[in-house]
């Protein structure tokens, strides 16, 4: 008689849903402790912060447009949307420089934790097309961590790039 091999998708969502299960990744004997606190937050990245400005104002549009930046917000643990978090979008574009204040703007997420802003194509910089954002204030009073993306295009053809957000409370 043959066993019944649940396979490992199934093991990790049974294992997922009940918290302090272990489980094993694969052969190599690892075990790593299920998340009983559920949406883990996002960390920065390192050269997230280049040519951050603070205050950057909230925009209708960065330049010209053309090009999508877009994404969600939610808070660690239950993973809620947060609305009304102001991101700051920045890159090197068509139109200007990282550094170059126009070329900086911010944006507010929705009732479902979307931002999106339009802005000129992303060109690459040091050999790579990528946007920078920032989550960099407080929403109704409550702090959450400071948080810088980088996130790096696939293509320079690219037309759009979305990056997303899980904030820690500070």
């Amino acid at each position: 008689m043959a066993l019944h091999q649940p396979s490992r998708r199934a093991f990790l969502i049974s294992g997922v849903a009940t918290a302090g299960v272990a489980i094993s990744a694969g052969g190599s004997g690892l075990v790593i402790p299920a998340r009983a606190e559920g949406l883990a937050p996002t960390p920065s990245m390192r050269g997230g912060a280049n040519n951050y400005i603070p205050g950057a104002p909230i925009v209708e549009r960065i330049g010209g447009g053309g090009f999508w930046m877009s994404g969600t917000v939610r808070r660690s643990g239950d993973g809620a949307p947060l609305k009304g978090v102001r991101i700051q979008i920045w890159a090197h574009t068509t139109e200007g420089y990282e550094r170059d204040p126009h070329s900086h703007g911010a944006t507010l997420t929705d009732a479902e934790g979307v931002f999106q802003l339009e802005m000129p194509q992303i060109v690459p910089a040091f050999g790579q097309p990528h946007g920078h954002l920032a989550y960099d204030g407080d929403l109704d009073g409550n702090a959450f961590e400071t948080v810088f993306l980088r996130p790096v295009m696939p293509s320079a053809s690219d037309t759009s790039l979305s990056a997303h957000f899980v904030l820690q409370p500070a």
